[in-house]
């Protein structure tokens, strides 16, 4: 399999520019013009045409597009089973949250290796858009995020929820909160709609952030308020940085675990999603 010529479609597809495409892949735009001849050759099919008002795929390109995404994730896969082979039977790459691991990571890989030993793990955190990604070309085996994009080919499946509390270093009540002491939690989109229906009054604050342990920094080196998960609005009370303001609503949000279609029944990927589940509902 000539795993380029893939490569270039693809992202040829999302940009409609060969010289965009040429910018992202560190290529000429020659190069990209040859693979995409090549991949045309092979079909004896045009898969785009350029005109004046760009790079558009055709029938035989847009009927082309599930197949080519399918053989870039089998080839991640299989370039993965080879590569890190070594004494395992397997090997796995996982994606979570930062908010998740933040809180779970080691009793997550902990709980997983006990389970499954004789799988090697490898793990990163990130945000969910690049999970996203990352899942549909496989790059990811697997991944526990908070915003589903529901791309082809994955399969996605709530699996719990996070709870984030409002906390502060200064006042007890929302109708004390001020805007310009106020640090915004950017945790998703569904997070910061929840938000803003709950103090639409505070979603123009001069600080914002999407990450728990940056804002749970924050507010220890600036003071004010903000929401934080859980595990951290009890962290900062213990140690008498900042309290739970008392009448403000407490925001859930959800835990999805993302796969492909085609390994979402597989014994290992469920055994660790169930760790993950088992987690959330403690």
């Amino acid at each position: 399999m000539q795993i380029d010529l893939i490569e270039t479609f693809l992202d040829l597809m999302e940009s409609r520019s060969f010289n965009r495409t040429a910018d992202r892949l560190n290529i000429t735009q020659s190069t990209v013009s040859h693979r995409i001849k090549a991949l045309e050759a092979q079909f004896n099919r045009k898969l785009f045409t350029r005109n004046k008002g760009g790079t558009s795929p055709t029938a035989s390109g847009l009927r082309f597009l599930d197949h080519a995404r399918a053989l870039r994730h089998q080839w991640h896969e299989a370039t993965r089973a080879v590569e890190n082979a070594g004494a395992y039977e397997r090997s796995m790459r996982l994606g979570i949250q930062h908010d998740l691991a933040e809180v779970f990571a080691g009793r997550w890989l902990s709980a997983v290796r006990a389970d499954l030993p004789k799988t090697s793990i490898y793990m990163e955190a990130d945000y969910s858009s690049q999970m996203n990604r990352d899942l549909a070309a496989g790059d990811l085996d697997l991944a526990i995020l908070y915003t589903p994009h529901y791309l082809p080919d994955l399969h996605y499946e709530r699996i719990g929820e996070m709870t984030y509390r409002l906390v502060s270093t200064r006042v007890a009540t929302v109708a004390e909160l001020r805007p310009e002491t106020y640090i915004q939690a950017v945790y998703s989109p569904a997070f910061d709609r929840a938000h803003r229906l709950a103090l639409p009054h505070l979603s123009a604050a001069p600080l914002a952030s999407g990450q728990n342990i940056a804002i749970t920094d924050l507010l220890k080196t600036l003071g004010g308020a903000a929401y934080v998960t859980a595990a951290s609005a009890e962290r900062l009370a213990t140690d008498g940085l900042a309290f739970p303001v008392a009448d403000a609503v407490a925001i859930p949000q959800a835990v999805y675990a993302v796969t492909s279609i085609r390994t979402r029944h597989a014994h290992q990927h469920q055994r660790i999603v169930g760790a993950m589940q088992a987690l959330l509902a403690d």
